[in-house]
């Protein structure tokens, strides 16, 4: 028995040490937005116009985060998502010899937020269940997305965004070393882009149409809440 006692010591002393050095929580998310608006006249004259928007719903994308154990308390987390969505709407009117034509455009955006958050572990969290709230600052970077026939438009500048963003969380520790977790978090990322016509002249469902402007100014505003759910590796 007393040549185990060493092996034992040594057996427990490894496992302590690992349990320690389990500082990171890399995590996989699927995210659910629930809305988002597109203002396609920001800087018009007319405040009709101005404060008008097309919305977007129920948008879908993945996202991924590390987080850091600065204690036992408390949490450093970076996360980032690819948002990337659109919606049908008459939102462009066009040229068609004399006369303009109002058509249908798959409009939309396409979204990075890069969010730095601190994390706290609530006090009524048990060994199982992590109960988390947490905040910090976001970068958002983004472009406006417009389909339409054989053309479509590119976003030649983009104001780069910053904001700030709240979240509550909660993690369940399916075993050691594997969380499930979901999470609800609130974001108000806008940010406005210049976007250009690829083709001036476009064909549209057998007909030819023509660009009434070259380029267009359109300001996005993400200002739903984001539901997140996925799977985490503690390491």
């Amino acid at each position: 028995m007393n040549r185990r006692l060493p092996f034992i010591f040594l057996l427990c002393a490894v496992t302590l040490f690992a349990q320690d050095n389990k500082k990171f929580i890399l995590g996989v998310n699927a995210v659910y937005t629930t809305s988002a608006q597109i203002y396609l006249y920001p800087y018009s004259s007319d405040p009709v116009l101005r404060n008008s928007s097309f919305p977007i719903s129920n948008i879908f994308n993945p996202g991924i985060y590390i987080k850091y154990k600065l204690s036992n308390d408390i949490l450093l987390g970076i996360n980032t998502e690819y948002m990337t969505t659109t919606s049908s709407g008459n939102n462009l009117t066009v040229l068609s010899g004399n006369r303009t034509v109002t058509i249908t455009v798959q409009d939309g955006f396409r979204m990075i937020p890069v969010e730095l958050s601190i994390y706290y572990l609530l006090p009524f969290s048990l060994e199982r269940w992590k109960f988390m709230m947490g905040g910090g600052a976001a970068y958002y970077y983004g472009q406006h997305i417009r389909l339409f026939g054989d053309d479509q438009v590119s976003s030649t500048e983009t104001q780069i965004a910053y904001g700030i963003q709240v979240s509550v969380s909660m993690d369940y520790y399916l075993t050691e070393d594997i969380l499930l977790h979901g999470g609800m978090k609130f974001r108000d990322p806008q940010f406005v882009v210049n976007n250009t016509y690829d083709k001036k002249t476009f064909n549209y469902q057998g007909n030819e149409f023509e660009i009434a402007q070259d380029s267009f100014t359109s300001k996005i505003n993400v200002d739903g809440v984001a539901f997140d759910l996925g799977l985490a590796y503690q390491f």
